[in-house]
């Protein structure tokens, strides 16, 4: 699993580090070693252009990426001309279609930046040129469709499948050499088989095995791999008429650009709400694997949230609200889901699931599920005393609901800048509205002002920024050097004065000390 940093350079913007991959919504992303190839098969218009990038140790790609105001989508920035970015042909201005094979033109910014991060060594593009974007949104073309457009009608991706051994028929696979083609191997399942039921089809081609590639083994090494296998065998296999796309394309087939719908033990993204005592699960640093701490999801109440996501005891957690926790403390990963207010984004899986893909050399991340789930509340037992390393995570109190059923109102909240910054990071969204709020450091002047994950950035020291975009919020927060007014509100109650054509300014907000009176949902005093 790749590793991941987290770190506050300055509050108004957020940096993250994977494998010296860094992201800054200011600067936008900046990326590893990039080839890139023409489609030599041209659609009418428009006509993207594919980007195959590889990533070298102590190399960047060399670009950023950016959402700005008045330009749909997202937009590559800051080509170094003289870096890998700019040798291989990406421009600046390109819009971006497509990160390992997946659309993202209509998807979240942040979200975007999510999937290049797990992406490890290799990535890879589809851009369109500046002009050619403009054009294709003027003339109402089918983005979606033009990205499929250049990889042909008969494509299909290639297909990561997890086979079980069974005791006696074993994994019910027939591999073979392609008559002709060095390296190349066609693999076919027994019908009914263990391999067939994983997803391999008859006629297949062998692409990967267990973490290398087929074609640099001897078909008689491959099949001494084969029985040697223990219990389990995890193959990339595609169709012959989608590897044709990919040679024509001049594409390498790699489990990044994979289906991994036939993968087993991969992770899932849970959506939960908070029941009437908390989420229902307790949350533990241990050591299992080489030595290395992991956050682990422990004793989940009978008929809590966490239960009715499917959560078990002993799960991994690997990410919170997107970000991984991979490089964070156990106070680091409490506070981040006690920063989500009423809702909060996990990814989990299990810890052979984990074991699986270290073996594998993969990211887990890159094939996670999303399985949101509408919780309803329950109730669950009163938590009792726990260690600092087994944080229970409670419910917002009985007053605290209340308060939230009552109109809603803007706060103001005023910071000055501390030995880290003000303590916040920015998130933007290319709907309204447009800047929130996206973590907030605990201890930090934000948290002491007040400011909670998930508000809506109305106004900058009494300039209002809705229809800014956060690069241009991110520069009027920096003129005004070591204090800073922002007027904010939560999300649902932002849209719930929208919807009623409510103004939302700063005389009526809530004072500061209310506030930090009756803390965020998961206040420090809630935690035992």
């Amino acid at each position: 699993m790749n590793t991941a940093r987290s770190y506050q350079v300055d509050s108004l913007f957020f940096l993250c580090a994977l494998n010296r991959f860094v992201f800054n919504p200011k600067e936008g992303v900046d990326n590893p070693a990039m080839v890139h190839v023409e489609d030599s098969v041209r659609v009418a218009s428009p006509l993207p252009r594919v980007c195959v990038l590889k990533r070298e140790d102590g190399e960047h790609f060399g670009f950023h990426l950016r959402v700005e105001r008045g330009r749909p989508g997202h937009v590559i920035r800051q080509v170094e001309l003289l870096g890998v970015a700019g040798r291989s042909g990406l421009r600046d201005g390109d819009h971006l279609l497509e990160v390992n094979e997946l659309f993202v033109d209509d998807m979240e910014h942040m979200e975007v930046v999510r999937r290049i991060l797990v992406s490890g060594s290799q990535l890879f593009l589809l851009v369109l040129g500046s002009e050619e974007y403009e054009q294709a949104m003027a003339q109402g073309w089918n983005l979606r469709e033009v990205a499929r457009a250049q990889r042909g009608d008969a494509w299909r991706p290639p297909r990561l499948c997890h086979i079980t051994k069974d005791p006696v028929t074993g994994l019910g696979i027939i591999i073979l050499p392609v008559k002709g083609e060095k390296g190349k191997f066609t693999i076919s399942p027994a019908s009914g088989g263990p391999a067939e039921k994983a997803g391999v089809r008859k006629g297949d081609r062998l692409v990967w095995i267990n973490g290398a590639m087929a074609s640099e083994f001897l078909h008689s090494a491959i099949i001494k791999m084969v029985k040697k296998c223990s219990d389990h065998m995890t193959v990339l296999v595609i169709d012959s008429e989608s590897e044709k796309s990919y040679v024509r394309r001049g594409m390498p087939i790699v489990p990044v650009l994979a289906d991994p719908q036939n993968m087993a033990l991969r992770p899932r993204r849970l959506r939960l709400a908070q029941g009437h005592s908390g989420y229902g699960f307790l949350l533990r640093q241990e050591k299992i694997i080489a030595g290395r701490p992991v956050h682990m999801l422990r004793e989940v109440d009978a008929g809590s949230p966490a239960e009715a996501a499917g959560i078990k005891d002993g799960e991994l957690l690997l990410e919170v609200n997107g970000e991984s926790t991979d490089s964070l403390g156990h106070e680091d990963v409490v506070s981040k889901i006690r920063q989500s207010g009423k809702h909060v984004t996990l990814t989990t899986m299990t810890v052979h699931g984990q074991d699986l893909y270290t073996q594998l050399g993969l990211s887990p991340l890159l094939f996670c599920e999303d399985l949101f789930s509408g919780n309803e509340q329950h109730e669950s037992p009163a938590p009792q005393d726990q260690s600092p390393a087994a944080l229970r995570l409670p419910a917002p109190s009985a007053e605290s609901q209340e308060e939230l059923r009552d109109e809603p109102s803007p706060r103001l909240c005023l910071l000055q800048r501390g030995s880290v910054g003000f303590g916040f990071h920015l998130d933007c969204s290319q709907q309204k509205p447009g800047t929130i709020i996206n973590q907030v450091a605990a201890g930090g002047p934000a948290e002491s002002s007040g400011l909670l994950q998930g508000d809506v950035v109305v106004e900058v020291n009494g300039q209002n920024v809705e229809e800014e975009c956060m690069e241009d919020v991110i520069l009027l927060m920096k003129k005004e050097g070591h204090s800073l007014s922002l007027l904010v509100i939560d999300k649902p109650g932002y849209e719930w004065m929208k919807k009623n054509a409510r103004p939302i300014t700063a005389e009526t907000v809530v004072k500061t000390s209310e506030v930090k009176e009756h803390g965020s949902p998961l206040s420090t005093q809630q935690m035992h």
